[in-house]
């Protein structure tokens, strides 16, 4: 046995002597289930098969052997919530609050259990599953039983989705479960849950805690196994919902694999978030945000600051500073409560950290490595940075996920945000300096879903969180995360047809009232343009008589259309108060020329010219409704366990696309055009391919508005092939559709290239002249989530 160090000796050197968290009482919960563990479908776990083994990455041993999930399992598990879900959704809020305040309480009795379990499978340090995760997963659990105590009140009139099906990965797996789980059942949906292969102890763990709670049968169901369950699961008839956490790849195979099935879904994928540091900052504060930015978790976080932004004049400091800090850092067993880092999750994430900086070098990066001690066995990698990196560097731009972070400098303000903007991705940013102000400056500016000042990985079951851009969509805790998990009831509406193609064939009738030649030309920039193709088609009534020509849109015309709204950047920028100004104006304007407009319809559209008027009337109402809604809309700050002002803005997307219905042509014009602009955005729009003179009528209009130029952009055409360029496109945002069911598939599926937010119906199924034509939920599908999280009160 080694001689005790005396406490002359440990005062002196200032080592940290062992503290081993005992495991004995999850050794022997394991050795209970030396057969191996089922799923967990209808309340109870199936008998093992096929099964796998489950290791501790820290040592490479044995953990449990898992079942492989199949296809048929994935069935049963969805059958069973499907059969579940509706006496759950018929329960009272208050009773799936108290179902939610029980799984909170048994957690809680088994914290110490569950953080123990969590970093023998996943290799964190206990400190971490301890103090962070398992209380985490518990706040989730606590807070959305309040949401489910007052979800009618907050959200009127709301449903559930039915089954959701939820893949989560292996970096946080008890609390990834707990973000999904909570506010699923919180909303009256029932689960399908997808753990990841290398970690899936802690969920099995949670489902007994299920059972020991009173959970009803079939409410959670999981089914563990690799990624072909997981597929089984997006594919599966009977799911109404998918939310994944994952890589952006992944994430791109599951929003092809839902196009046009209806399933909602929900993405919150990879990151390579910036670490910006000022001159001004306290860098003795920011060396130690560094810690808990890359080498939290051992850099397997999808928000870890992996690209480390140092202004020069504090650089040099900086890094000298940061280099001794690392040479600190204790890395060793996860169950040793002084450890600051553990193993790698798996042998084959670990090859592929050694394989990303290895090319890292070859690219002409420059690795700094810490000189811990490793273990001999286990998935050890050693805290490191990388300077010398070029912007097309493969290490500047993949997701590493592992303590690997690069290194750079900036001089100014300016030159930080484009840095810390160059990529892809969109997840999360943190911002050092003592200057507030500077700091609130850089939030808005970075694209990016999550912002912390002088902080870094906070989070909160109120907090929203999720990313922008390739980092996925939507949000995960507060109003919004919990908004996620509720829709709006079915509509009964009659699905429309699809309007055929127009033609640039002459019809060889002149126009109805035919005089001087008046051709719609296309719009964008503020200008009316001839369409790129030279080509125009013909406007008829139901009749078939010609009633006007329309230019006839194509890809390129697209892409001008989007270069243009890109130009008008400032409009986002203007107050609340200002835009309302010129949508007031617009809709006074277009109130001027109603008689006209009414005509147009009517000719256009055949109705009788009471309907075309009331048309008119509607569309001027909704105007003035979202000039009224401009500063109105509310941004939030939502309460969080830490002292901060947790702010959550609502952010434009930037350039959307917008595909009109053909019916209401000028009121769906409107209705889907207003929210956007109101909040903001630029837009793209394609207006009713069967009926657009209604809109290429408002360029006068705009003009006269003091719109400014590029705000809204019109392309007339054929609307599904103009639509499908629109969704192609990375330089959008954001897209509205409403068309076919084929349409809406293709769109879907398109938008998978840059994942941008996709909003698309089936023509025929909403009423534009209605209530529903109408409101905020049409304001919150216009923008995004920015959680910034401001110190307040330390």
């Amino acid at each position: 046995m080694p001689d005790t160090p005396s406490i002359t000796e440990i005062m002196t050197t200032m080592d940290y002597g062992p503290a081993p968290e005992a495991s004995d009482t999850v050794q022997a919960w394991l050795e209970a289930h030396a057969d191996g563990f089922g799923h967990f479908i209808g309340g109870a776990f199936t008998a093992p098969a096929d099964r796998f083994e489950v290791q501790n990455p820290a040592t490479g041993a044995a953990l449990a052997l898992v079942s492989q999930g199949s296809e048929a399992d994935i069935a049963a598990a969805v059958k069973a919530a499907r059969k579940a879900q509706g006496a759950w959704a018929a329960l009272s809020g208050n009773a799936r609050a108290q179902h939610l305040y029980a799984l909170a309480r048994h957690l809680q009795k088994r914290e110490r259990f569950l953080a123990v379990l969590e970093s023998m499978d996943n290799g964190k340090p206990i400190r971490e599953s301890r103090d962070i995760d398992v209380p985490l997963a518990v706040r989730h659990f606590y807070h959305h039983a309040g949401w489910a105590a007052v979800l009618a009140d907050e959200f009127p009139g709301q449903v559930p989705h039915g089954v959701c099906g939820q893949i989560i990965p292996w970096n946080f797996p008890l609390l990834m479960l707990a973000w999904k789980i909570a506010p699923a059942l919180a909303a009256g949906n029932t689960v399908v849950l997808k753990p990841a292969e290398y970690t899936p102890l802690t969920a099995l763990a949670f489902a007994q805690v299920c059972m020991e709670a009173g959970l009803p049968p079939g409410v959670v169901n999981i089914v563990t196994g690799d990624g072909a369950p997981g597929a089984a699961l997006v594919a599966a008839e009977g799911v109404d919902k998918i939310a994944f956490t994952g890589s952006t790849g992944v994430g791109r195979e599951i929003r092809r694999a839902t196009a046009g099935t209806g399933k909602a879904l929900t993405l919150e994928l990879g990151g390579k978030s910036p670490f910006i540091v000022f001159a001004d900052a306290d860098i003795d504060a920011a060396v130690e945000g560094v810690v808990d930015a890359i080498w939290f978790n051992q850099g397997e976080v999808c928000c870890s600051g992996s690209r480390i932004l140092v202004q020069e004049g504090v650089a040099q400091a900086f890094t000298d500073r940061l280099h001794r800090r690392m040479e600190t850092l204790r890395q060793g067993d996860p169950l040793d409560k002084s450890v600051d880092m553990g193993a790698i999750v798996h042998p084959v994430q670990l090859a592929r950290i050694r394989d990303l900086v290895a090319e890292g070098q070859a690219q002409g990066a420059t690795l700094h490595q810490a000189a811990v001690a490793l273990p001999e066995g286990g998935c050890f990698f050693p805290p490191s940075i990388l300077t010398d990196v070029a912007p097309a560097n493969v290490v500047a731009q993949a997701e590493i996920f592992g303590p690997v972070a690069t290194l750079g400098t900036f001089r100014t303000p300016e030159e930080a945000v484009a840095l810390a903007n160059n990529t892809a991705y969109g997840l999360a940013a943190s911002v050092w300096s003592e200057n507030v102000n500077l700091c609130l400056d850089v939030a808005a500016q970075v694209r990016a879903g999550v912002v912390w000042i002088n902080a870094t990985n906070l989070f909160d079951a109120g907090a929203p969180f999720g990313g922008m851009r390739e980092s996925g969509f939507g949000r995960e805790g507060g109003r919004a995360g919990m908004g996620a998990y509720l829709r709006a009831p079915a509509r009964k509406g009659r699905a429309a047809s699809a309007p055929p193609a127009p033609q640039a064939i002459p019809l060889g009738a002149a126009p109805a009232g035919a005089g001087i030649d008046r051709t719609a030309k296309l719009y964008f920039g503020g200008a009316q343009k001839r369409p790129d193709g030279g080509a125009s088609y013909n406007v008829t009534d139901p009749r078939g008589r010609s009633v006007g020509l329309a230019g006839l849109g194509n890809r390129k015309d697209i892409r001008n259309a989007v270069e243009a709204a890109h130009k008008a950047s400032g409009w986002a920028k203007v107050s609340g108060h200002q835009r309302a100004q010129v949508l007031y104006y617009l809709a006074e304007n277009l109130s001027a020329r109603a008689p006209e407009f009414a005509e147009r319809l009517r000719a256009m559209t055949g109705v009788r010219a009471a309907a075309a008027q009331a048309e008119v009337e509607a569309s001027i109402a909704r105007i003035f409704w979202y000039a009224a809604q401009a500063d109105k809309f509310d941004h939030a700050v939502h309460p969080t366990v830490s002292g901060h002002v947790t702010l959550a803005m609502n952010e434009p997307f930037g350039v959307m696309g917008i595909a009109c219905p053909v019916a209401a042509p000028l009121l769906g014009f409107v209705s889907l055009v207003l929210p956007a602009i109101a909040m903001g955005n630029r837009v793209v729009v394609l207006p009713s391919q069967s009926h657009p003179l209604a809109a290429t009528d408002l360029y006068q209009v705009f003009d006269t508005s003091d719109l400014p130029g590029g705000v809204v952009n019109i392309v007339t055409g054929e609307r599904d092939a103009l639509a499908r360029v629109l969704a192609d496109h990375d330089d959008v945002g954001a897209l509205w559709y409403i068309g076919g069911a084929d349409g809406v598939r293709a769109v879907e599926h398109a938008s998978a290239g840059n994942l941008k937010v996709t909003w698309c119906e089936v023509e025929g199924l909403r009423d534009w002249s209605g209530a529903e034509g109408q409101g905020r939920a049409f304001l919150h599908r216009a923008t995004q989530v920015k959680t910034i999280w401001v110190p307040y009160g330390e």
